[in-house]
């Protein structure tokens, strides 16, 4: 056999050896459950939105409760909100098409920084185009391989994002466990490395507030930097709406901040607000700010209008929205469902959010049951493993202030009347 033979059969072994790739999407472990919820019009995902983002949406050709919004202050439906986001599209068109570092930046992008760096009481804020790129982009650039970064277990995925793409050793501790915390930061002084602690303000799945006055303390006693993301606090929490760290008053010891645009100031972005020295360096640094389009005019617009509306009335949209959440929860409680408990404040009040999930069990019930209340008119959204642990599939409520008494009472009567349906329902 000559050698030109046996190296084109070792070629072609070579290649028979390369796998597909693409195979995983043909086996993977919910590829038979995806297909019988699409079979069945059973998929909670996707749905479409035929309406402005208020109280009650057309949804899918017929009117609908909405109780799964992050449309917190209801301002994406505000004349001044949508007058700004329309001034901002006839002063600037549709796109700046670059990233912020070259032709992205507009006097919009500096007013709502230097808005936002007042608002949150620090030095300076920089201005990203998602709230996703905000923690990925802030997280693996202050992060390098053979620092530590300790997260709760509960912290959003964009903030596990960022820790992996950083390189840093990745220590979790178990939700809210002070124990934990304290052990992981006693590793992280073991390892000899910076340490950064990232924990959610408010937690976006259990709703549940931080247990701020802790961390800091256990933050301070280490050497630690802490950052919090806001991203379900800003807006809602605090006399300003600054969020879980002005509510407990404890701004000064939090090195960073994180907030969105897409929850309470009604549009799309996110911010990282903190030290001059340390916005400067990620706005050269941070590889999802340099490598990414500005966001467009009218998005940057509607969130500094938005700003601006809750920095002069937020008090009493906030104090409506909070007040829906606990009428709700208060609700599901009557009804005998099992909700997930928002905590307490250091002087012993419920800790409301605007997050009121109540715990259904395992994935396939909650589908069924996210389904007969869509069908009845009552629009929830569904968190399943791995959002949550195996068994504890959870219907996540979310309230806004613009929600009327009577719908909340309409939505309470329709969830009662599903309820009977489902006598394995976890109850309080």
């Amino acid at each position: 056999m000559s050698d030109s033979t046996l190296d084109a059969r070792a070629r072609a072994s070579a290649t028979r050896s390369v796998s597909d790739v693409f195979e995983k999407s043909r086996t993977h472990d919910r590829l038979e459950q995806l297909e019988a919820a699409k079979q069945g019009d059973l998929l909670p995902y996707f749905r479409i939105l035929e309406s402005q983002a208020g109280p009650v949406v057309e949804m899918e050709g017929r009117e609908t409760i909405m109780l799964g919004s992050n449309n917190y202050l209801g301002l994406t439906t505000d004349e001044r909100v949508k007058q700004a986001a329309r001034d901002a599209l006839e002063q600037y068109g549709t796109g700046v098409t670059g990233s912020r570092l070259l032709n992205g930046t507009t006097p919009l992008h500096v007013e709502l920084e230097r808005e936002l760096a007042d608002w949150m009481g620090t030095e300076d804020t920089i201005v990203f185009t998602t709230g996703y790129q905000s923690n990925l982009g802030a997280i693996s650039s202050i992060l390098e391989p053979g620092d530590t970064v300790i997260c709760d277990s509960g912290d959003h995925a964009s903030i596990l994002d960022g820790c992996k793409l950083s390189g840093a050793r990745l220590r979790p501790f178990r939700h809210n466990r002070m124990d934990k915390l304290e052990t992981m930061l006693e590793r992280a002084v073991a390892d000899g490395s910076g340490a950064l602690v990232v924990v959610d303000g408010v937690f976006s799945m259990e709703g549940d507030v931080c247990d701020l006055p802790p961390i800091v303390e256990l933050c301070r006693r280490y050497g630690a930097r802490l950052m919090v993301d806001e991203a379900h606090g800003v807006g809602v929490l605090g006399k300003r709406g600054a969020g879980a760290c002005e509510l407990f008053g404890l701004e000064d010891d939090v090195d960073l901040r994180m907030g969105t645009f897409s929850k309470s100031l009604a549009s799309c972005g996110g911010f990282i607000a903190g030290p001059e020295e340390v916005i400067e360096y990620l706005r050269i640094s941070s590889r999802s700010f340099i490598f990414s389009a500005s966001a467009v005019p009218a998005a940057v617009g509607a969130a500094l209008g938005a700003l601006r509306i809750i920095r002069s009335e937020g008090a009493e949209l906030m104090a409506r929205l909070l007040d829906n959440a606990a009428y709700l929860r208060q609700g599901f409680r009557d009804l005998g469902l099992k909700v997930v408990e928002p905590g307490t404040l250091p002087d012993g009040s419920e800790a409301t959010t605007p997050v009121v999930p109540v715990i259904v069990g395992e994935d396939w019930q909650a589908v069924l049951l996210w389904k007969a209340l869509f069908d009845a008119g009552v629009y929830t959204n569904v968190a399943l493993h791995p959002a949550v642990p195996p068994g504890g599939a959870l219907l996540r409520t979310s309230l806004m202030a613009t929600h009327e008494r009577e719908q909340l009472d309409r939505a309470l009567e329709i969830i009662a009347d599903v309820k009977g349906r489902f006598p394995d329902l976890p109850t309080g």
